[in-house]
């Protein structure tokens, strides 16, 4: 068995896809900000260049390596960079990522590959890519998936038949590592609908606006589920327990997810019907936001903190135990 040992973050070099907006966006700004030099990747160099120089000039340590995770040869050449910029790769982050919104039937076939190009194959070419580097001394491999990896999600299908392509990769992945006692710690992060601008980016071939599926959380919290992924071996995180809920209805009540299907349609599309023009399938989108500004998302979430930290949680029940019983002791003495 492989003993998997993670630096700590200040002290690791990590590469992180999609980092021109959004949920990479932000992972890379914290990353930065707790001391961890980082190696910026996705395809619109202005965006990255703008992103490396503000991180650079707050004192963090930032280079940009330009790619289209559905090229392996780019998505190599970024692993190069990062290698040849700081010596060595101690984390790498799936997370670029496109989304289509439309009926299945509806979802023209360029975009329907063009998309698991990106999704499934950006994966792929992250995970052959980083393998080797992160081999020679151990490290972690991060994948953002979705909780569409575990359940069916109207109005975004192929989406999420991508995001379960992702899992069963990252898990079997996993698996054969494990087996041939590679040092390398693979996790697989599924956020609940996240305010980032990946409804604005989306090829949208609805009734209106596309909207993130409700409930929306911050991407913060995402980001710090990656980074104490990085820091710490975790095989699973799910980023929201309005998500996970969704995630065990759909396992037990599939008649009833069938049944409310025209209502998960409808909640993905605003009131306003003009789309925003253009999609980021086969081009860059406006990069450079990490939020989406459509949306008021949850800030915290209960669940993923207790999944994060579960000593803490099992301390503060035990605690609250312990003040229970001493209270009742009282009232009995006193009766």
């Amino acid at each position: 068995m492989p003993s998997i040992r993670l630096r700590p973050l200040a002290e690791q070099v990590i590469v992180i896809t999609g980092a021109s907006s959004g949920i990479g966006l932000v992972t890379a700004r914290r990353a930065a900000a707790r001391g961890a030099k980082l190696v910026l990747v996705a395809r619109n160099r202005d965006a990255l260049t703008q992103i490396a120089n503000e991180i650079n000039a707050g004192g963090g340590k930032a280079i940009v390596a330009v790619a289209d995770v559905g090229q392996l040869d780019e998505v190599e050449a970024a692993a190069q960079a990062a290698v040849d910029g700081f010596g060595r790769i101690d984390t790498w982050v799936n997370d670029a990522g496109v989304a289509i919104y439309g009926r299945l039937v509806d979802t023209p076939d360029d975009e329907h590959r063009q998309m698991f190009r990106t999704n499934y194959f950006g994966v792929v070419h992250g995970c052959c890519a980083a393998i080797p580097h992160l081999s020679e001394n151990g490290g972690a491999l991060i994948t953002v998936g979705s909780i569409a990896s575990d359940l069916p999600s109207p109005a975004l299908g192929a989406y999420a038949a991508s995001k379960h392509a992702i899992k069963a990769y990252v898990e079997t992945l996993r698996m054969e590592l494990h087996a041939d006692g590679v040092p390398i710690a693979v996790t697989l992060v599924k956020p609940s609908g996240t305010d980032t601008p990946i409804a604005q980016h989306a090829a949208n071939h609805g009734p209106g606006k596309a909207l993130v599926p409700p409930p929306v959380y911050a991407p913060e919290l995402v980001a710090d589920a990656i980074l104490d992924a990085a820091e710490h071996p975790r095989r699973t995180i799910t980023v929201g327990g309005g998500g996970r809920a969704q995630v065990l209805i759909g396992e037990h009540f599939p008649r009833l997810v069938d049944l409310v299907t025209p209502l998960m349609r409808r909640q993905v599309y605003g009131r306003d019907r003009r789309k925003v023009p253009g999609n980021a399938l086969f081009a860059p989108g406006e990069d450079g936001r990490e939020r989406s500004g459509d949306e008021s998302p949850r800030e915290t979430s209960l669940y993923t903190g207790a999944a994060l930290h579960p000593a803490a949680v099992t301390g503060a029940v035990l605690a609250i135990g312990a003040l229970l019983a001493v209270g009742l002791g009282w009232r009995r003495k006193q009766a």
